[in-house]
């Protein structure tokens, strides 16, 4: 019996996918989790791996095309199943109108069509709406599930927008943006002024060099201005003092080592960010309308760098794990993440992230919060400096980290409190809890 190959919800507010590359073709063997294909969506670039042994089949989806989670993308099957894709052919020509390779212009194509139409419509009044499955149907291609499931909510009209997705794809961000405005929509370059006002076409002979988004920065983007408009940003700064941590770390790191596994910073302030969302468990919902959700699993994000952008793979039950179950954890997201070897549910259900711009020499900087999470804790660059100490300048290890929250459910009180908190137990981390 055939297998259907689903497009995977890769992460709790991800309603579609764009699939980049097919790893097999039709006709191929494969094996049950063997890579088969590769999507990207806002959160993750990931290889999607076979459901089942078998042969390829079938595909629905070319690359390049974007989808809603859920829908049939390929089908997995026997040899004796598989059917030659032939391209579509080009759709028959009205009576009357030209065939063959001739050469006629446009408006002279298009007149016959249009007093072909004519005579419709006064003789038939269903004719005059024959046109709306195609339009139904153009709409849908330039737009994905849940821009149209928005525009209904909204009772926005999407042919009014010009998209400024590939091909004038209606994007989350444009429709978005259309109901904040609240005006019809000026046409395309006019947009391009409005949302770009200090972009303008290089002058020929222009030393640049233009290149499209790739889908994961596209949608990278859609989440980031959509996370803003949704939460009330607020961040607090606090100057920590790592230098107990780094002395157990050096204490420690050849145990560690012999585990397998390095002793990082990221563990001990993973290990200190679990015990804060215990005491303040506001930290770890969300908002869903006029209703709290309050999270019982503490599911750490951990962003991670890639060349192409920054994905958030999740360690659950984040809170069941000592130091070195932390540290194995976070090493292993993080390799497999950039190798595109995650799991879909591995981008699921995160209920607070942590991100590292330290690591890059960054002093500290004011996250985005990741919907539908209220807070981000970032890092900044963990290094020795000078601070006052009883009246003595000391050389100390520090570094500054900042919360990102939502203030629409978590006041200044309550996110400077539960920082002090992030603060204590780093500055005096116990030993025996390792």
């Amino acid at each position: 019996m055939p297998t259907p190959v689903l497009m995977p919800q890769m992460g709790e507010s991800i309603a579609e996918g764009t699939i980049v590359r097919w790893i097999k073709k039709v006709g191929d063997a494969v094996d049950r989790d063997e890579p088969l294909f590769e999507i990207s969506t806002d959160k993750v670039d990931a290889e999607i791996p076979a459901p089942a042994a078998g042969v390829l089949t079938e595909i629905k989806v070319k690359e390049g095309e974007t989808v809603a989670v859920n829908s049939v993308v390929a089908t997995i099957g026997t040899s004796s199943e598989v059917s030659e894709q032939e391209p579509e052919a080009p759709p028959a020509p009205p009576p009357g109108a030209p065939s063959g390779d001739a050469v006629v212009p446009a408006d002279v194509v298009d007149q016959p069509q249009e007093k072909a139409a004519t005579p419709q419509r006064k003789t038939n009044g269903r004719a005059a709406n024959a046109s709306k499955p195609v339009e139904d149907d153009s709409r849908k291609q330039r737009s994905s599930p849940l821009v149209r499931r928005i525009a209904r909510d909204n009772d926005v009209d999407i042919s009014q927008i010009h998209g400024s997705g590939l091909g004038g794809r209606v994007t989350k961000n444009d429709i978005l943006g259309y109901i904040e405005t609240g005006i019809r929509d000026p046409g395309p370059g006019a947009r391009e002024n409005l949302e770009s006002p200090g972009s303008r076409t290089p002058d020929p002979g222009s030393r640049v060099e233009i290149k499209p988004l790739s889908v994961m920065r596209k949608k990278i983007a859609e989440h980031m201005v959509m996370s803003r408009r949704t939460s009330a940003h607020v961040h607090s700064v606090f100057h920590v003092n790592f230098s107990t941590v780094e002395r157990i770390r050096q204490q420690r790191k050849a145990e560690f080592e012999q585990s397998g596994v390095k002793l990082t910073y990221m563990a001990f302030i993973a290990k200190a960010a679990v015990s804060a969302l215990r005491k303040f468990p506001i930290v770890n919902a969300s908002l869903d309308g006029d209703s709290v959700i309050y999270k019982k699993d503490i599911n750490l994000g951990i962003a991670v760098a890639l060349e192409s952008g920054l994905i958030v793979p999740v360690i659950k039950h984040a809170d069941e794990k000592n130091l070195l179950g932390l540290s194995r954890a976070i090493a292993d997201i993080a390799n497999r993440a950039r190798s595109k070897q995650l799991k879909p549910e591995e981008v699921h259900d995160g209920t607070f992230t942590i991100t590292n711009p330290g690591q890059f020499g960054s002093q500290f900087g004011m996250p985005i919060i990741n919907q539908p999470q209220v807070a981000i804790l970032g890092i900044g660059t963990i290094e020795k400096r000078p601070i006052v100490i009883d009246d003595a300048i000391a050389i100390r290890t520090m570094a500054y980290l900042t919360l990102g929250y939502d203030h629409r459910l978590v006041d200044g009180a309550t996110g400077d409190q539960f920082m002090a908190e992030i603060k204590e137990q780093i500055e005096h981390f116990d030993a025996e809890r390792l």
